[in-house]
């Protein structure tokens, strides 16, 4: 069983913190995506666990057993790097088996673990090639079967896909995300973008300034985020913020509108809210129907759907998305609904979510 467990664990740079204190249970087999801003301390907190950064206080635990004092090379891990790594002057096979024969494993078993690690990643054809002569995407895929052939503990990989182009690293998520599930390794994964974190993860952790804002399944957070950070980091386009007095009649909009009292709004907390809804719940309605009306200021059609920016009555903005086949213009006035059942309540001056 191969969990990864922190606790408390610090790291300075001097007289700086980086990280004050985080304690992390990563169970076995898990596909874990740490996330966050750059200078959040994901990828710091990634090469500790690898042993390339040493852990000035707390425990770091590794199928139970602790590794603060040990080198990478003793920790059963392997780690795939955002530039590849590979060594120019070798072919693919011998990028791939290097680390095998420096620590003299003998040649049957590395001839095993690189056919397996070949034809996992389609390598095979490629294994007497030269890093020069492979794309973006093969040079990946060698730096990972390099990884696999060390039939490691646990797989760690620090923004992969941030060299590839769009369309590349679609696939290559995919490929990642199949790999996993083949070997079943417990695998720790950093990146800074939100939409490889949704996709890929079993479990996904939200870091800012070297702590963890919340833990959870990719759709928990999407849906239930804690606090306003996690709200807007999560999703594309992020979540519409709004500030609103909650009253007796429900959360005044002000010279917007009122959006009335209901079960799934808080009925404690501060008089001053801040009142979150995603694009994708605000629904499109006739201007006579509907609670809100607004004014389209750009329509931006994607083709699966129809993304407008609207200012509400006050001038406060609004992203809303629609269907594809909306016919609305710019300059057009239009109405919107909020699904109360969609809404989420902040504490203005905390950030943290009411009502939970």
């Amino acid at each position: 069983m191969t969990k990864v467990t922190l606790s408390g664990v610090r790291k300075r740079y001097g007289a700086v913190e980086i990280i004050p204190g985080l304690d992390l249970e990563i169970e076995d087999g898990e596909f874990v995506v740490l996330v966050g801003p750059s200078g959040c301390g994901k990828s710091t907190l990634l090469r500790m666990i690898a042993g390339l950064e040493p852990i000035d206080d707390g425990d770091l635990k590794i199928a139970g057993k602790r590794v603060n004092g040990l080198s990478p090379k003793e920790r059963n891990i392997a780690m795939v790097f955002q530039n590849y790594a590979l060594y120019p002057h070798m072919t693919v096979r011998e990028n791939m088996s290097f680390s095998m024969k420096l620590a003299k494993t003998d040649k049957a078993t590395i001839e095993k673990q690189l056919n397996k690690a070949s034809t996992i990643l389609g390598l095979g054809p490629m294994l007497d090639r030269l890093p020069r002569q492979l794309s973006g995407g093969q040079r990946q895929r060698v730096a990972m079967g390099r990884a696999i052939v060390r039939d490691p503990a646990v797989f760690l990989f620090d923004e992969p896909l941030s060299n590839l182009d769009a369309k590349l690293r679609v696939q290559m998520r995919a490929e990642i995300r199949s790999l996993h599930d083949r070997l079943g390794a417990t695998t720790i994964y950093v990146t800074h973008d939100q939409i490889e974190a949704m996709t890929m993860a079993d479990k996904i952790v939200v870091m800012r300034d070297g702590r963890v804002e919340q833990v959870g399944r990719p759709m928990d957070l999407y849906s239930s985020p804690a606090n306003l950070f996690v709200a807007t980091f999560l999703g594309s386009p992020e979540m519409n913020l709004l500030q609103a007095t909650r009253g007796t009649a429900g959360l005044d909009l002000g010279g917007d509108g009122v959006i009335a009292a209901n079960r799934t709004l808080p009925v404690d907390g501060p008089y001053e809210v801040t009142l979150g809804i995603r694009p994708h719940d605000i629904r499109i309605r006739p201007v006579e129907e509907a609670e809100f009306d607004a004014t389209v200021s750009l329509v931006e059609r994607t083709g699966a759907e129809t993304v407008l920016t609207c200012a509400l009555r006050s001038g406060r903005k609004l992203c809303v998305i629609g269907p594809a086949q909306i016919a609305a213009r710019s300059g057009e006035r239009i109405g919107l609904a909020f699904d109360p059942a969609h809404l989420h309540c902040f504490d203005t001056k905390t950030g943290q979510v009411l009502g939970a």
